[in-house]
């Protein structure tokens, strides 16, 4: 559940063209609802704040599972990510408690050799793994991609590929612009375009999916729905903005 909802509210693709929108990047919270089968899962937030040295950014993402999912499966998550300007992963930090599992996870980037440090804490058990990966001189961790496709103009019909890790796994990722199409969410109707991220099968994860997400087109460029559908157990989990502050 972890990877599922952290990918939905997190991924996207490198910008195809670096001209930004006059609304995005700048400081903002982000408020969604998770739905999992139809039933409330819970709640997520995504914070991004200006770093003041070096000029970068920072993001802080945080998960909190609601209902019948907490009963069956709690879930307590805070993502810190450190970017530069242009959104390249600097370093990250996980601390995730989901259900009898509690994990502390970090991500270093070692810009001067195009090198990344991934370790990984299990906090109940005592255990670690490490691992060092090569990665191209801009990676996006996923937080840093969202931005990044934000900033973009990739018109239907388009795709492009980009350099992505989850600190395990390095890949060059392909991102589709589908379809330009108005969604309601929380009441309020955007006009968006659609994209699909290739991330499953195989790709920066073995397990079969689709991932879809919705961008507003106006300046703001927000990320209004993400949803991902795959196979049993999971089935469909779908993260809608709620709110939006300045």
């Amino acid at each position: 559940m972890k990877k599922a909802l952290l990918l939905l509210l997190c991924y996207a693709s490198f910008a195809l063209s670096q001209a930004q929108a006059p609304g995005f990047p700048c400081p903002e919270k982000l408020t969604y609802q998770v739905e999992w089968r139809f039933v409330n899962a819970g709640t997520a937030t995504v914070q991004l704040v200006r770093e003041a040295a070096p000029n970068g950014w920072n993001f802080n993402l945080n998960i909190v599972s609601a209902g019948l999912v907490s009963r069956l499966y709690p879930v307590l998550d805070n993502y810190k990510i450190s970017t530069t300007d242009r959104f390249c992963l600097v370093n990250a930090t996980l601390d995730a408690q989901e259900g009898k599992k509690h994990s502390v996870s970090k991500l270093n980037v070692d810009r001067t050799h195009n090198r990344l440090t991934f370790d990984e804490h299990d906090l109940l058990h005592n255990r670690s793994e490490t691992k060092n990966l090569d990665i191209a001189p801009c990676t996006y961790e996923i937080a840093g991609a969202l931005a990044s496709v934000r900033t973009s103009n990739l018109e239907p019909g388009r795709s492009i590929t980009l350099p992505v890790t989850d600190g395990k796994k390095f890949v060059q990722a392909k991102l589709t612009a589908q379809a330009r199409e108005p969604l309601t969410v929380a009441g309020k109707t955007y006009q968006t375009t659609r994209y699909e991220a290739f991330l499953f099968d195989n790709v920066l994860y073995r397990r079969h999916g689709r991932l879809l997400m919705w961008v507003s087109n106006d300046a703001d460029r927000l990320p209004v729905q993400f949803r991902m559908m795959l196979g049993f157990p999971i089935g469909t989990v779908t993260v809608s903005l709620i709110k939006q502050e300045h």
